[in-house]
């Protein structure tokens, strides 16, 4: 007899579209004899859409645990929800974007019946995200451990105050900074808040770790890519006044206060995030950030027309 197949649902519940298309979707994979699995947090939007009777469970580490999918109705914000809820494990995500860029997702809500093609018929692709791990330290011990997948940001506590942090690689001091603060990215994270600070997008097959300072007031504050086995580490200088807070993915906030200093590293558990097929990302980036790519003949192209003209 083989296993119950479970896929778990998250939702934004505070788009109105979000519950009822997540309904929609439910209703379909049920008829292929697919259990739904809600969390706890989201069950009334969705009993609000009529998704009926489900298994729920606290929203949690362990709402995936069986799960063979995470399938998630929202924007990035939503996703890495989702990837804290499955990341422990080691559940694949799969977001459908209600939001606005939604460079996590793998869909769009037009593509609904190909998301459940998807899903039922198991033909998803699962790739494999590096993620950081984060340490805060005060006087000289660990006092807080947390983790990212798209970046771990270092900024100032107060607005009217520029943070004074000096940054490190690998056990060595780089430079001093007054700055707004410093991000330190994964690849994936590349397209959110380091791109946003001025940082490069790399390709999210490439394993590196990127540090960028925001608004930094120095001759040399320009972001830098290094290994994914490279330490990363910003201290908030003990004689400044200024007061720092470190956000990873901008969902969980520690305090830093002069003296403090995080170290960041790659982490040692992964985010799996599931693709309905392998595309590029340079149609990604050219899709999401809808990138003016007209007058392009491609190389086929051009060899095609050098064929044609010498015939």
């Amino acid at each position: 007899m083989s296993k119950m197949r479970t896929v778990l649902l998250l939702v934004h519940s505070g788009r109105a579209q979000a519950p009822t298309v997540a309904v929609e979707f439910a209703n379909e994979i049920r008829r292929s004899g697919i259990s739904i699995r809600v969390v706890d947090t989201d069950l009334d939007a969705l009993k609000a859409a009529d998704i009926g009777d489900v298994e729920s469970v606290p929203h949690g580490p362990d709402a995936a645990r069986g799960c063979e999918l995470a399938v998630v109705f929202g924007g990035d914000g939503t996703i890495l929800r989702g990837a804290e809820v499955c990341r422990q494990t080691r559940t694949p995500v799969m977001g459908v974007n209600l939001g606005h860029v939604g460079f996590l997702a793998e869909a769009d809500v037009e593509d609904l019946h190909h998301v459940v093609q998807g899903v039922v018929n198991r033909t998803y692709i699962i790739e494999e995200r590096l993620t950081l791990d984060v340490e805060v330290i005060v006087g000289g011990k660990v006092v807080e451990r947390n983790w990212a997948l798209n970046e771990a940001s270092v900024e100032k506590a107060a607005r009217g105050r520029m943070l004074e942090v000096v940054v490190e690689i690998d056990d060595r001091p780089l430079s001093r900074w007054g700055c707004d603060g410093v991000v330190c990215a994964t690849p994936t994270g590349s397209t959110a808040y380091n791109f946003s600070a001025g940082g490069p997008i790399v390709w999210p097959e490439v394993e590196a770790l990127l540090m960028v300072p925001i608004s930094a007031h120095a001759l040399f504050a320009r972001p830098v890519v290094v290994s994914p086995d490279s330490k990363l580490a910003i201290e908030v200088v003990p004689d400044g006044q200024a007061h720092g807070v470190v956000w990873c993915d901008g969902r969980r906030a520690s305090e830093l206060p002069p003296g403090a200093r995080i170290e960041v590293r790659r982490g040692t558990i992964p985010v799996l995030l599931a693709r309905l097929q392998q595309r590029p990302f340079t149609d990604r980036l050219v899709r999401k950030f809808n990138l003016p790519v007209s007058g392009w003949r491609g190389a086929a192209e051009q060899r095609r027309q050098q064929q044609d003209g010498g015939s």
